[in-house]
């Protein structure tokens, strides 16, 4: 099937939408926020376990900075491990819909304060987004956001129709706004991907999916975690370290997330 041209795509993406949709969320993690400090999109936080404590940090210290034992020929008690970043590229994930912030901002934040975009991407990473201008063909500008996957990769037939789907649906009057106007709240960017999304489902004779059962099964468990993420980023830029008292081995073991679930 023929794919959405990337020659039409745009080469730059500011996310300056002030009428872009608000997904609000809330943190709850407890960790200190604050927009004053900067650090590197693309940190890697680790973990490690020393005296009862969990730390958090960006690199494995000299000592331990609960206690003061020196770590040097000493054996942690769990090897260090990588919190897994929630971030992606939005553009390297295909068929996928994304989440970002719409404020061009420095630390581009996902605390529950900031309206965020969505978008849907084609086979190649462009990724179909709706604003007041109309649906915008982005291939850059969302290297950073939150992705819910979509297909299943052994879904040949779905992948292959995907970009007509895309392209056909984004061409419909509904997203011209000579036709459509947007609306805050009921006409939005948001209302663009979920739409989409319950065509193709409509397509594959399976049932839609209402906007409160997608946002809390699919995005709100993932913007969660991409604020504690960033807040946990900025405690350790101010003090070095986040230590919280290491939770009973049963509550580690509780069930996590489904970041495997796909919606069709």
């Amino acid at each position: 099937m023929a794919s959405a041209a990337t020659g039409s795509a745009s080469t730059s993406h500011t996310h300056t939408h002030t009428h872009t949709h608000t997904l609000s969320v809330h943190s709850e993690s407890g960790l200190t926020q604050s927009r004053s400090v900067f650090f590197p999109m693309d940190t890697s936080v680790i973990k490690l376990s020393h005296c009862e404590k969990d730390i958090f940090c960006f690199f494995v210290p000299d000592q331990c900075p609960e206690c003061g034992m020196s770590f040097s020929g000493k054996r942690l008690e769990e090897a260090p491990v990588s919190v897994p970043n929630p971030f992606s590229n939005g553009h390297k994930v295909p068929c996928a819909f994304l989440v970002a912030p719409a404020e061009h901002t420095v630390l581009r934040d996902f605390d529950g304060q900031s309206d965020l975009h969505t978008g849907i991407t084609n086979t190649n990473g462009i990724v179909y987004n709706y604003t007041r201008a109309g649906v915008q063909r982005e291939a850059e500008g969302w290297e950073r956001c939150v992705c819910v996957p979509l297909v299943q990769p052994d879904m040949f037939s779905l992948i292959n129709q995907w970009d007509q789907y895309l392209e056909k649906f984004s061409s419909h009057q509904m997203w011209d706004p000579l036709c459509h106007s947007f609306d805050e709240e009921t006409h939005n960017c948001y209302s663009f991907t979920l739409t989409f999304i319950n065509c193709v489902l409509a397509a594959q004779s399976k049932p839609g999916l209402s906007k409160d059962r997608f946002t809390h099964t699919f995005v709100l468990p993932r913007i969660r975690r991409a604020s504690k993420y960033m807040m946990l980023c900025r405690e350790i830029s101010q003090n070095h370290f986040h230590i919280v008292d290491s939770p009973k081995r049963s509550s580690q073991e509780s069930p996590s997330e489904d970041e495997d679930s796909k919606a069709f």
